[in-house]
């Protein structure tokens, strides 16, 4: 039988997805399958609406769609999927006329330039680009107004005034974070090694401060959003100094905003009222430590 100059199973890979064209005369014995007896992927995607005036069936689908499988590989992203031929029951049930049949597909996407050499603006990153991002963290820590409205323009205290402390953490294509404060440290020099040395906060997100006399040091809840922390702290000075300057070091962290908090990611307040510490999140068991002093390390 003479080969067809029109292939049966033709498949076009897009930007965002694929496009799989069939011949109704699928094995080129003159006898059309029906739309019906074919699907795509392993979750039985149908075709579009088919025209019967047409001697073709196509598929449209986007790449993770129907039950595709991605492989990365070094330089490519290939994206599998299988054409199924499934023909009805004949009517007699001791005969069979035809017989199923599988066809693998494939598209391959480099990884280090666009899908096409057309004028195409892919959604996605290429990795290289995708890492880098990764690896940008910007952190701030901010002393704000009585409101939490914006940045205190002033960093003059009396005694008796609480300190507000915002402390944030921006990203570049990174996963949803949520930061924590580990230590927060006072020191009358801009060396954070200095004696007269306070740690406010402390242990891995310890608030000690707050169980001072007559302090209402504590985190604030709720959060502004998980990337975003705040803090107050009643103003204080070394005792004897003479000085009427403070020099606050930070140590700032993040862990993945889907992992729930634990002793080692933890933002903890005392409370006098009842005598314990208190999560901002989380269950009380991670604070435990803050008494005994002993919070395991991230």
């Amino acid at each position: 039988r003479a080969l067809s100059p029109r292939p049966a199973v033709a498949v076009r890979c897009q930007e965002g997805q694929l496009a799989v064209t069939v011949r109704r005369d699928l094995f080129g014995t003159g006898r059309p399958v029906r739309a019906a007896e074919l699907s795509l992927g392993t979750a039985s995607c149908p075709p579009l609406s088919p025209d019967p005036a047409r001697d073709f069936v196509t598929f449209v689908a986007a790449l993770h769609e129907c039950g595709s499988t991605l492989q990365v590989t070094p330089d490519s992203l290939i994206y599998r999927t299988t054409l199924f031929y499934k023909p009805a029951p004949s009517r007699n049930p001791l005969i069979v006329r035809a017989t199923p049949a599988e066809v693998p597909i494939e598209c391959h996407y480099p990884r280090k330039s666009n899908v096409s050499s057309g004028p195409v603006h892919p959604t996605w990153a290429p990795f290289r680009s995708t890492l880098a991002a990764q690896e940008r963290l910007q952190f701030s820590l901010r002393l704000m107004d009585d409101d939490w409205s914006r940045e205190r323009l002033s960093n003059g205290f009396q005694l008796g005034d609480s300190l507000r402390f915002q402390a944030d953490v921006t990203s570049e294509g990174h996963v949803s974070l949520r930061l924590f404060v580990d230590q927060c440290v006072a020191t009358a020099t801009p060396d954070g090694s200095s004696s007269p040395r306070y740690a406010f906060i402390d242990l891995g997100g310890c608030l000690v401060d707050g169980r001072a006399e007559d302090t209402g040091s504590a985190f604030v809840s709720p959060r502004p959003r998980p990337e975003s922390l705040r803090f107050q702290v009643d103003a204080f000075k070394f005792a004897g100094d003479a000085g009427n300057l403070l020099y606050i070091s930070c140590h700032l962290r993040v862990s993945p905003a889907a992992q729930a908090p634990n002793p080692w990611n933890k933002a903890c307040s005392f409370s006098k009222a009842s005598g314990l510490w208190a999560p901002l999140e989380g269950t009380a068991a991670i604070c435990s430590c803050c008494d005994t002093g002993s919070c395991p390390s991230p």
